[in-house]
């Protein structure tokens, strides 16, 4: 796990300007890779890394990384998984290689197969690669997104870097506020791909490659769209092959995200998708540690996974650890996560912790189970949203259903506190209206209260869409709908990102099976099979010694902090004083967290 960071200049631009953006950008980068620094000059490109040593922790393996012939140079973020069978085939192709890391062998491959090679890679990565014959720079991500890209456009070349908050750095691209990436923000409590916080920084989207001449873009080429997995046609089978197909993915996945020079832990809630990750682990033979965070406001209520975590390990052996997690260390650490975090997100702070813990057992790779809900079903909206868009839809019909119900809902709004409820007459008759309504923090039509109405119009016109910012599901079915939704809005745009600045904030590489294109290859023709319940319970089961059932039937909590108790005071209040929808008794903590959040972000820009 690493920074990467480049300028491809136009011919005019000076060496000494690109040269300076690079440090700079590095330099903001430092956490994801204290084991080493690198910058390399070509006739046009700079290129720069801080590295993080997991593979092949020698010197020799250090980026940015020529190849032999000195005709590519790569720069290269994440991990390929399968690079020990790749390297193989390479070298009955009579390739040579020079190190153990994984980077070599994605440098071999793409100078033998360019482009041609992404879908061989089984991993989380974003990298970058300088054609020096062809003066031509490649740039791709992984299928999920597991992998943060950033690029902007500048008079004088492209820029790219792992951060948004390293390309602010460089001092060459804009810090004017984007009004798609704030509007989108505002709705969804994290910016949706590709826009950014900021005017003309964007996310390479996921499964996206692109390539740069003479300082200019292409637009972004798609080679893995993952909706596809939700959209073709489903299988079925028995009850009895799919527990087996799920146990043989699982631990497959498992099996590959424990490739690693150095120890590995794992993130132990009291859900079944961590736990079921320390199982399988400890089933292959791996010694791994589990690492739990517990909050005192929590002792003695469902919401305590410490009890939970404390029996998974003991059921599997393994080495423990809790770290506790106090209001007052929460309060001290407000600037350091502001500061980490690289675009502005509604969460993330628990995987700060568990972060911290795990950095401070001195772990350098920690497994987390994020990503097992949208795959095994397993979130309430899985079930309550289909219901919810059929019952809308029956009410639409009603001639003047929408007129009639605009009052009494936005009554019921402000008299329970809730006030997306608003929003029913509006969303409620469509699978991706009724999951805006449970995953958005605020409404379309409360944006210029926010952030001005003429931004607000312009920046839900750049995001288009109903709800805005919003992909199609258009899948096979609700479990297919609801997963598509879940994977490329949730997951991508704040559980994946979250776990990368905050995971990276403490120079710790974080792995998640659970979000793999392989395993997703695998499962994706069967979700249908994983509703109501089916889906987790497989994955519980999948260990070679299966969870118990007192964890299988434990209701779901989550991973979560009292948030909303310690933000009472902690947070500045400052930000949401002067707006009534914020100010008033029950607001929804999240919402003046998000004012703060983001207003802290522009001051710094």
């Amino acid at each position: 796990m690493c920074g990467i960071a480049g300028f491809a200049s136009k011919e005019s631009a000076p060496e000494s300007l690109a040269i300076d953006a690079i440090r700079r950008m590095t330099d903001r980068m430092r956490p994801r890779g204290p084991d080493a620094k690198g910058l390399w000059t070509g006739d046009g490109v700079v290129l720069g890394h801080r590295r993080l040593a997991i593979l092949d922790l020698d010197a020799r393996a250090n980026q940015p990384m020529v190849s032999v012939d000195g005709r590519y140079t790569i720069v290269f973020n994440g991990e390929i998984y399968n690079f020990r069978e790749l390297r193989r085939t390479l070298e009955a192709g009579g390739v040579a290689f020079h190190t153990t890391s994984d980077t070599e062998v994605l440098l071999a491959l793409f100078a033998r197969e360019g482009e041609r090679m992404l879908p061989k890679l089984r991993g989380m990565f974003a990298f970058a690669i300088w054609d020096n014959k062809a003066r031509e720079l490649f740039l791709a991500r992984d299928p999920y997104g597991v992998k943060p890209l950033y690029y902007t456009q500048t008079n004088d070349g492209l820029l790219f870097a792992s951060q948004v908050k390293a390309l602010l750095a460089s001092g060459r691209a804009s810090t004017e506020c984007e009004p798609a990436g704030l509007a989108g923000f505002y709705l969804w409590g994290s910016v949706p791909e590709p826009w950014t916080l900021y005017r003309d920084v964007f996310a390479l989207p996921a499964g996206h490659w692109l390539r740069v001449r003479a300082g200019v873009p292409d637009a972004p080429i798609c080679w893995h769209d993952i909706r596809t997995h939700w959209r073709d046609e489903g299988c079925n089978t028995s009850a009895q092959e799919l527990q087996e197909a799920v146990r043989k993915a699982v631990t497959d996945s498992v099996r590959a995200h424990l490739v690693a020079d150095v120890p590995v832990s794992v993130f132990l809630s009291g859900g079944i998708d961590s736990a079921a990750l320390a199982g399988l682990a400890s089933g292959l033979g791996a010694q791994v540690e589990g690492i739990t965070i517990g909050f005192d406001e929590f002792a003695g209520q469902h919401e305590d996974e410490v009890p939970v975590a404390a029996a998974i390990a003991a059921h599997y052996s393994l080495p423990h650890f809790v770290r506790r997690v106090s209001r007052t260390e929460f309060e001290q650490d407000i600037p350091r996560i502001l500061d980490a975090m690289d675009q502005p997100s509604i969460d993330g702070v628990n995987t700060w912790f568990a972060s911290k813990a795990a950095a401070e057992r001195g772990f350098k790779v920690v497994l987390s189970g994020v990503g097992g809900d949208e795959l095994f079903c397993g979130y309430p909206s899985f079930r309550q949203i289909p219901r919810a868009a059929a019952l809308g839809r029956a009410l639409a019909t009603v001639p003047g259903a929408r007129s009639l119900l605009n009052a009494p809902c936005a009554w019921l709004a402000q008299r329970r506190s809730q006030p997306k409820l608003a929003g029913l007459p509006m969303f409620m008759d469509s699978v991706e209206g009724t999951y805006f309504l449970r995953r958005s923090i605020f409404l379309p039509d409360e944006l210029p209260a926010l952030m001005g109405y003429d931004m607000a119009q312009e920046g839900l016109k750049r995001l288009g869409g109903s709800p805005p910012g919003m992909i199609r599901a258009k899948a096979r079915d609700y479990a297919g709908a609801v997963g598509l939704l879940e994977s490329t809005h949730y997951l991508r745009n704040q559980l994946l990102r979250d776990s990368d600045w905050a995971s990276m904030g403490h120079s710790l590489e974080l792995r998640t099976p659970l979000v793999d294109a392989k395993l997703l290859e695998a499962l994706g023709p069967y979700v249908s099979g994983f509703a109501d319940g089916a889906g987790k319970t497989m994955l519980a089961r999948s260990p070679q010694k299966p969870l118990p059932d007192a964890v299988i039937n434990r209701p779901k909590t989550g991973f979560s902090l009292p948030m909303a108790k310690w933000l009472t005071d902690a947070a500045d209040q400052r930000a949401w004083s002067r707006l009534p929808m914020l100010n008033a008794p029950g607001t929804p903590w999240a919402r003046r967290w998000a004012k703060v959040v983001v207003d802290r972000m522009l001051e710094c820009a």
